[in-house]
């Protein structure tokens, strides 16, 4: 089965990184873009065909590996 796992900074939490890509589509001329955060998608491909096992286990993934839940929000797809 495929999970795709999007991370993503909290709301509040600065990022550099997303500012850093704001100026820089700004400075090429691309001003109407109001704010730019950046993200990660992983994508796993697990040996498991029950939907809610997967999700379980992808959970126990982002809660102790994949994600900082601290800073980072985090969303499953099956």
């Amino acid at each position: 089965m495929k999970v795709v796992v999007n991370i993503k900074l909290k709301d509040g939490v600065l990022d550099p990184q997303g500012k850093a890509s704001l100026h820089a589509l700004s400075s090429i001329g691309f001003d109407n873009v109001l704010d730019a955060r950046i993200g990660k998608q992983i994508v796993l491909e697990l040996e498991e065909n029950d939907k809610v096992k997967a999700k379980q286990s992808v959970t126990k993934m982002c809660e102790e590996l994949l994600a900082n839940t601290v800073i980072e929000d985090y969303d499953i797809e099956l």
